[in-house]
């Protein structure tokens, strides 16, 4: 019962994500948007380019992250793959003195299943999951109010399928009936979608939801 409602709810919100916020977005995001150190014109941008904002409001410059492997994954508190940020924080309990940083960006673009404030989202995480890793302010990473981070990640690394998973064939047919062409756009397809940055700044993996975490696992031990 609890799989169906919330894939049933996930099916209620697929075709308005598809509509108002599952393509990347760039049309109609302005010219020099926050979040992003300016360069000059034509000068490729870095993953150390990059600013965020924590759950706290300080700024955090993924410049201080220069020599470390990243994790940066959207999550929300009322999916169906909520419990991947109990292996998350395992995660970082493991690799963070090796070398090893998550970002948590908090995002209600799927399925609406982050409604909370960010206060909210930080106590859900430390009551139920015991989270230590930094949390983000809750933010877009899909549309024309996206991160300019997620910009950047979309065109590194774009959307290659999802893994066999309970969820594969539900999701799959949820986003072609919104879409015929959804799989060939880089969006992010739903909550919990992670992308893995090695000790150079290069974007060298995405992992969709539906991916096991010892995939994870493995590809962030192979860069410590």
């Amino acid at each position: 019962m609890k799989k169906r409602q919330m894939m049933t709810a996930a099916a209620c919100a697929v075709s308005v994500c598809l509509a108002g916020c599952g393509t990347a977005g760039t049309e109609r995001r302005p010219p020099e948007p926050c979040g992003i150190t300016q360069k000059n014109k034509g000068e490729k941008q870095m993953i150390y380019d990059y600013t965020l904002t924590t759950g706290t409001g300080e700024t955090l410059n993924l410049a201080d992250y220069k020599g470390k492997v990243i994790l940066i994954v959207n999550t929300a508190t009322g999916c169906g793959f909520t419990p991947q940020y109990a292996p998350i924080e395992k995660l970082y309990k493991d690799y963070h003195d090796k070398g090893l940083e998550i970002l948590d960006i908090p995002c209600n673009q799927f399925g609406g299943q982050a409604p909370g404030t960010d206060e909210e989202i930080h106590d859900f995480c430390t009551v139920h999951f015991n989270t230590t890793f930094p949390q983000m302010k809750k933010a877009d990473v899909n549309g024309p109010n996206e991160l300019p981070l997620y910009t950047y990640l979309k065109s590194q690394k774009g959307f290659e399928g999802f893994d066999e998973h309970q969820y594969k064939a539900l999701l799959e047919e949820m986003f072609a009936k919104a879409d015929p062409d959804w799989a060939k756009k880089p969006d992010i397809k739903w909550n919990f979608t992670k992308f893995v940055v090695d000790r150079n700044g290069n974007v060298v993996a995405r992992f969709e939801p539906t991916a096991d975490m010892a995939k994870v696992e493995a590809c962030i031990k192979s860069l410590l």
